[in-house]
């Protein structure tokens, strides 16, 4: 136990960044759904799915992944993040490997992809956030955003190992491609769980103090329990920010496919628009990735409100951008890469601020909670993008209400300030906002 206690921090963070790279291949779903659509590459299994069900799977997901969250970030602070991470790794393996067997008809893919695999991601995702923050207090925004960004990166790998890199989908056909895939994940998973341990009880790095305090009054990052995180206003101010500024996200992650190819095609694009949209989708990991980092480096120094707000400020614009910057190719990448950007800022600066406001002891459990609004955004985002475009044969109505809601979160950003257990010292009080 001494030897963990006193282990290199930064051990942590590249187990962190393991972990995640393979829980992004959520993200790297849409390199499937061409061929979910009709015949595998190996020319004999027939899948014959629509596009709304090649969504659904992509949603269940998410949604299944926030909600097994709640549970894992309770049970990873009882009993530490390894256990959780590696029970999750197992479990996301588990379902794409039975995916193989199971996966010709659309409720096997839901339920091996959908539920069974969500349900992984659930179980690790919470682990290298908790134990990362823990390490290090002294630079949570930089560390969280360096220990999520395996998530977006991770995406842009697994697209590219499926298709153009490594061809598995075409050589080896899906069924097989969901099996090699749940083998990887399995192993990696398992390696990166070997360094998820915490710091020792009031572990502090060497020459950092806590924040001093101002005004007499504690600056936030008091422990609150779960309990006492969900009855105040602060918890669900963070909660709407994040439903609003993810939906946004999840809406083009999961449209713009198709959205890229419709619009260079409305625009006289003379070319493979098809290509040119999956280029935007790697585009969009790419920045998904770096942008985990940089808000959360930003962060640090300008508060976590400051950054949401010019987070989400920017994201609504490019809502709106995006719609014509979507009818040439130089745009399009421009439009995909800055909202990819803005989509990872979500998943550094949430779980930060969720640590500032409530403190690091409980923050698996608390930033479960927080995190169920993202659950809700895989469903409203890629759904709400595919029905508009089916009855108007455009996303006009689609980006223009995300726009909008992108710009309600950039307001509540600006009403947001830690709670307290204040001078009255009940935890039933803790909702009034604090003072700067």
């Amino acid at each position: 136990m001494s030897n963990e206690k006193l282990m290199n921090r930064w051990w942590v963070v590249i187990g962190a960044i393991l972990i995640q790279l393979n829980l992004g291949a959520m993200y790297a779903w849409s390199v499937f759904t061409p061929y979910l659509k009709g015949t595998s590459s190996d020319g004999v299994t027939e899948f014959g799915f629509t596009a709304t069900q090649t969504q659904w799977i992509f949603s269940v997901s998410i949604l299944v992944f926030a909600i097994v969250m709640i549970f894992a970030g309770r049970w990873q602070d009882k009993i530490g993040p390894r256990k959780v991470a590696l029970s999750g790794g197992i479990v996301l393996g588990l379902g794409y490997i039975l995916a193989k067997f199971f996966g010709t008809s659309f409720l096997g893919q839901l339920i091996c992809i959908g539920v069974v695999g969500g349900a992984g991601i659930g179980l690790a995702y919470v682990c290298p956030l908790a134990a990362s923050v823990k390490w290090f207090p002294d630079k949570k925004g930089l560390i969280t955003g360096l220990a999520v960004a395996g998530f977006g990166f991770g995406a842009m790998i697994w697209v590219k190992l499926g298709g153009a890199w490594g061809h598995l989908i075409d050589n080896y056909g899906v069924l097989n491609t969901f099996a090699i895939y749940g083998v990887l994940f399995a192993l990696s998973i398992l390696l990166g769980s070997i360094v998820m341990v915490n710091p020792p009880d009031g572990y502090k790095p060497a020459g950092w103090e806590p924040p001093a305090v101002k005004n007499s009054a504690p600056s936030g990052g008091e422990d609150f329990t779960p309990s006492e995180t969900f009855v105040t206003p602060q918890y669900w101010m963070l909660w709407i920010m994040y439903a609003f500024s993810a939906t946004a996200g999840l809406l083009v992650i999961g449209n713009i496919k198709l959205f890229g190819i419709s619009s260079l095609e409305a625009n006289s694009f003379v070319g493979n628009a098809s290509a040119a949209a999956g280029t935007a989708m790697v585009i969009f990991a790419l920045m998904n990735g770096i942008g985990r980092i940089t808000w959360g480096t930003i962060s640090d120094k300008l508060g976590r409100a400051r950054s949401i707000l010019l987070m989400t400020l920017l994201q609504s614009i490019m809502m709106i951008a995006i719609i014509w910057m979507g009818g040439t190719i130089a745009s399009l990448y421009i439009a995909a890469g800055l909202i990819g950007f803005n989509f990872g800022g979500n998943f550094s600066l949430f779980p930060t601020a969720t640590a500032d406001f409530f403190g690091p002891k409980n923050l698996g459990a608390n930033y479960a909670l927080v995190f169920t609004a993202y659950g809700l955004s895989g469903i409203i985002g890629p759904i709400l993008g595919g029905k508009v475009f089916d009855v108007t044969g455009s996303y006009l109505w689609a980006f223009i209400p995300a726009s909008a809601l992108c710009l309600i979160a950039a307001a509540i950003s600006l009403l947001t300030k830690p709670p307290h257990h204040n001078e009255i010292g009940s935890a039933k009080t803790v909702g009034a906002p604090a003072g700067k």
